[in-house]
């Protein structure tokens, strides 16, 4: 069943003064609305901008995250026609040093052990810059320009599980980037129209234990540049859901649920998505390579099994159909005591 969720157009702060969810931010908008001036609850406080960029034959993410009660740099890369995937990931107990902004611009930067990141704005979007003195034995270099047009939108949305804990999540996808990665003695080439960046930008306030999937996927579609987010589980009895179809730099809003269906034993086999109540989303996902990520620190623990794949189907807007045939995304499923 639907649930309309109400947009946001004007700027808001995320919390009240005493640290809880201030109900005027509860709901989605176009844009990144909130302030997010968390505050309070020690420990539960989540902070992360991850970045991917992908064209048809290479990706490379970069993420900075403040969880709290650690700071965090990781950076992986997958070359597609060679199956050679590297991950590096840096953490520093009892964080201070690297403060993320409470909105989406701004200078954002961290270097822990060798591993360093930094995110800016630059005229017309971001710039983003990682080097790795030892990534998987070799030096990585990577600078990538993220073009963001004035009047491109996105998928915002705070999604409130009670008073004291809540998480706004902006998904940006589709976004022109263009750039180099020297990874070892391989030079991978972003070009424009090829290549396309996505955010995932998180603040907020979180349970002790959670779970969710988290799929996307951005390309060309004939003449039509489209993107898709989903989501499932973590939102489940909120009111509010993190989907929605961004075409030509336009936000389509999807209200209805999405049912993901995967054999949870072999996750490399098959997905499907599709809306629950609407035909707005009819999806098949192929995966060809599975990405394991585990962190184990006694009480806390995280892992993320993360597939990259193709997507087919089709994506309706209104009375528009768009065939989607072998679109690079990625789908996960993410289980976390943190």
């Amino acid at each position: 069943m639907q649930t309309i969720q109400k947009e946001i157009k004007e700027s808001v702060y995320l919390c009240r003064p005493n640290g809880a969810l201030n109900p005027e931010a509860i709901g989605w908008a176009r844009r990144p609305f909130p302030i997010c001036n968390l505050k309070g609850s020690p420990f539960r406080k989540k902070r992360w901008n991850y970045w991917c960029i992908a064209d048809e034959n290479f990706l490379f993410s970069v993420t900075i995250a403040d969880l709290d009660y650690a700071e965090s740099v990781f950076a992986y890369a997958l070359d597609f026609r060679h199956q050679r995937f590297t991950e590096q990931t840096a953490i520093l107990p009892f964080p201070g040093k690297t403060k993320l902004p409470p909105g989406f611009g701004g200078k954002v930067e961290m270097d822990i052990k060798g591993l360093r990141a930094r995110f800016e704005d630059m005229p017309g979007g971001r710039l983003l810059s990682c080097r790795s003195e030892d990534f998987g034995g070799t030096v990585l270099t990577a600078e990538v320009k993220v073009e963001i047009p004035a009047d491109e939108e996105s998928l915002n949305v705070v999604v409130p599980w009670s008073r004291r804990r809540f998480q706004f999540t902006s998904k940006q996808l589709c976004l022109p980037a263009t750039g180099k990665v020297q990874w070892g003695s391989e030079l991978y080439e972003f070009k424009k129209g090829r290549a396309f960046a996505t955010l995932d930008l998180g603040r907020g306030i979180w349970p002790f234990q959670t779970s969710w999937n988290w799929a996307a996927f951005s390309g060309n579609a004939g003449r039509d540049r489209v993107g898709v987010n989903m989501g499932a589980r973590w939102t489940d009895g909120t009111g509010m859901n993190e989907n929605g179809i961004l075409l030509n730099g336009k936000l389509f809003k999807i209200f209805d649920d999405i049912v993901f269906q995967y054999d949870e034993q072999d996750l490399k086999g098959p997905w499907s998505m599709r809306t629950k109540s609407s035909s707005a989303l009819e999806l098949d996902f192929q995966p060809f390579h599975e990405r394991v990520a585990e962190t184990n620190l006694l009480l806390l623990r995280t892992k993320v099994n993360q597939l990259f794949g193709l997507y087919s189907g089709r994506v309706r807007v209104g009375r528009k159909e768009l065939k989607i045939n072998q679109l690079f995304g990625w789908a996960e499923d993410h289980r976390a005591r943190w």
